[in-house]
């Protein structure tokens, strides 16, 4: 293993990073001077205009009364100023994120900072700057395309990280997606509870019982599937993920459900036969916009006659999602390669060109922020059992950051979870 960076000077020394594993983290920013300057003054210009406190080596910098607003503003504070505004003005918001990777920069409220930000996103950078966003943001790389090795290369990136890395924040069940709880805020003993609420919920959706032909796209960790079956269900549940497939079977078996379910490593494009049920939980976000198509075209395809399809999906305005679909982002860089979250337009779009309708849609965005709050509370608790796994500083940053940035993205209402139903068009009728 290469020996541990340490910051040059100026640099806080407070993360020493693994130039081998980090090498854009441990990498000083090689913006020009001019680069850096404008990064400066639009940050600088922005956060003053919102409420947030510049903390600095030197001094801090409130926001003017007018934004901060009541209750005390967030803070941001620069430990490495110069670093910070570096990597800034050579990388935009992947610069942002490598920065707190790196140790550059904190708060004492990230997701607080963090949901400001998201709340104000159109308003950060001034109108004429924004046509030359081509300048500093970066193309998704080939290599990240969802083809059927591209995928499975994605999703190892992600959820063959460790199953008892997930195992440490994530509740008994497993459950790695929004959970539906009775009642806001949450607590950390309601959310299996809030989980099996969710799954439940989309198993009535599908109308899924006793001898339903059940298709799972997306196994997770096995939660889903078990829940069916003891419905009385026949189910299929398939995975790109070696680990979460190995996790899943052994749950089942262990569970007594072998019989009812078969758990495959297999792609959604690869599945054949007809379903009375398909499910899928927030899978989509995965596949791509390249591939969305095909996504739905598999859906429809495997849908028996009167079958019903539950998805539940995260979104984000149209506008958003357009300025994000060919732009390498510091998620798609560190956290999930390959993929892009659909507006509520472009799943209504291809529904209809597969031939599927929406007959069912309902969001639940304020729950998965709550979700999102559980899960980084207990990643925090659980740090030196993350570190024990193997995993460094740097990472245990970038996933805090990841969940923070998450959660702000939920409780600011940039991003929504919905449930919906598709039949294929022609049949079934609107639920009432």
């Amino acid at each position: 293993m290469p020996p541990a960076v340490v910051p040059p000077d100026g640099a806080t020394g407070l993360c020493p990073v693994d130039a081998g594993r980090w090498p854009d983290v441990a990498r000083r920013p090689r913006a020009s001077v001019p680069r850096t300057a404008v990064a400066r003054a639009v940050v600088e210009r922005a956060l003053t205009r919102l409420p947030v406190r510049i903390v600095t080596p030197y001094n801090t910098r409130a926001a003017t009364e007018e934004a901060q607003g009541p209750g005390t503003a967030p803070t941001l504070t620069l430990h490495d100023p110069q670093a910070f505004y570096g990597r800034i003005g050579a990388d935009g918001l992947i610069g942002f994120g490598e920065s707190y990777m790196a140790d550059e920069w904190d708060s004492e409220d990230l997701v607080a900072l963090l949901t400001v930000l998201a709340r104000h996103v159109d308003d950060l950078v001034p109108a004429p700057l924004r046509r030359l966003r081509g300048a500093w943001v970066h193309r998704r790389p080939r290599h990240d395309r969802n083809s059927l090795d591209g995928a499975r290369q994605n999703i190892r990136r992600h959820y063959d990280l460790s199953n008892d890395f997930f195992a440490l924040f994530l509740d008994p069940s497993l459950t790695y997606s929004s959970a539906v709880f009775d009642a806001l805020p949450a607590s950390g003993a309601s959310l299996t509870a809030a989980q099996h609420r969710k799954i439940d919920q989309l198993l009535d959706l599908a109308r899924v019982g006793p001898g339903t032909q059940l298709l799972e796209i997306g196994t997770g960790w096995g939660e889903l599937a078990l829940r069916a079956a003891a419905r009385g269900a026949r189910v299929r549940t398939v995975t790109i993920s070696a680990e979460q497939q190995k996790s899943a079977a052994a749950r089942i078996r262990t569970a007594g459900c072998a019989d009812r379910v078969d758990v495959e490593l297999r792609d959604y494009r690869q599945i054949t036969g007809h379903y009375d049920a398909v499910v899928s939980v927030e899978m989509i976000e995965a596949v791509g916009a390249e591939y969305w198509p095909a996504y739905f075209a598999a859906l429809r395809r495997l849908l028996a006659p009167g079958g019903r399809a539950a998805l539940q999906a995260i979104t984000m305005p149209h506008d958003r999602m357009l300025a994000t679909s060919r732009t390498h982002t510091w998620i798609s860089k560190y956290v999930f390669p390959g993929g892009l979250v659909p507006s509520p337009e472009a799943i209504g779009r291809h529904s209809a060109e597969a031939g599927l309708r929406i007959v069912h849609d309902q969001g639940y965005g304020r729950h998965y922020a709550e979700t999102l709050r559980l899960w980084r509370e207990r990643f925090l608790e659980e740090g030196e059992a993350v570190e024990a796994l193997g995993f460094d500083r740097v990472f245990r940053r970038m996933w805090e950051l990841y969940l923070a940035y998450s959660e702000a993205g939920f409780r600011a209402q940039y991003l929504d979870v919905r449930q919906l139903v598709l039949t294929e068009n022609g049949r079934q009728g609107t639920e009432r």
